[in-house]
């Protein structure tokens, strides 16, 4: 059953881009849905519920004052300064407001920590910039009241349209080596299945910190090893990167905010997923 569109306006900030514009797609049938664009095309040019924005250039206000969203959902891309500046103001804004933000984040603020996965209420720390950004937005947000802010960590994303698999692909389609990790071991999910609980998590009105992973741990060359095995029969050159002697974690396990077990996802239905 299909739920009233009226009973929330959602906004999407980055809805061109692979995660963002799946998550539009997932949502808009069933709300009131709205998303950003960067790079004019008439597809988004065209539609009365696509707004253009820069992240770089344009204040986010005159998005909000025109869409007065009841629920924001962030998969914005670009200059990380300019996200932060971003989202301090979609921080005054929620304080003004009823509104909920859900913020995608990801597994790369625990990449410090390399000896196991990470669950949910684990202290963040990272050594790459993009963690480091992902975390100070993450802390910028912990700060607002706790029933408007969700926190989705997420781990490599995988999809027959995903920019990692088009890469993929083109590796085999010129014959060029595609680089695997040998000691990384993490989890990973789909564009679908993570659309999914994003769906869910509005219509059940949650909070709080999600790490929306598979439940099961891959090694990095493994998973790449079955995904081209999904593609086609090809003989790929790979080229293996040690960044460590050890096994690596780069994992995001749920522990304390458990999704209904039909949401919940394993490693073999995302190779699945990319079959179709």
């Amino acid at each position: 059953m299909k739920e009233s569109r009226s009973k929330h306006k959602i906004l999407i900030l980055g809805a061109s881009g692979f995660i963002g514009n799946a998550i539009y797609k997932e949502l808009c049938s069933y709300f009131n849905t709205y998303g950003t664009y960067h790079i004019s095309r008439k597809e988004f040019d065209n539609n009365q519920h696509f707004f253009q924005y820069k992240v770089e250039e344009d204040d986010i206000f005159e998005i909000l004052d025109a869409v007065r969203p009841t629920i924001i959902v962030s998969a914005l891309r670009g200059d990380f300064s300019a996200q932060i500046i971003a989202h301090n103001h979609l921080s005054e804004y929620l304080l003004a407001t009823n509104t909920r933000l859900f913020f995608m984040s990801s597994a790369n603020v625990f990449d410090a920590y390399s000896q196991y996965p990470s669950y949910e209420y684990d202290k963040t720390l990272s050594h790459s910039i993009y963690g480091h950004f992902k975390i100070k937005i993450e802390n910028m947000l912990m700060r607002l009241p706790k029933r408007q802010i969700v926190i989705l960590r997420v781990p490599m994303v995988f999809g027959a349209q995903s920019p990692r698999i088009q890469e993929i692909k083109q590796h085999l389609h010129e014959k060029t080596a595609i680089e695997v990790f040998p000691n990384l071991i993490m989890n990973v999910t789909s564009d679908s299945k993570l659309t999914q609980q994003i769906h869910y998590l509005i219509n059940r009105n949650k909070y709080g910190i999600y790490h929306l992973g598979s439940t099961d741990l891959v090694h990095h060359d493994e998973f790449i090893k079955e995904i081209i095995s999904t593609i086609g029969l090809y003989n790929p050159v790979l080229k293996q990167v040690f960044t460590t002697n050890d096994d690596r974690y780069l994992a995001v396990l749920p522990k304390d905010n458990l999704l209904p077990k039909h949401l919940r996802v394993i490693s073999k239905q995302i190779l699945t997923e990319l079959e179709v």
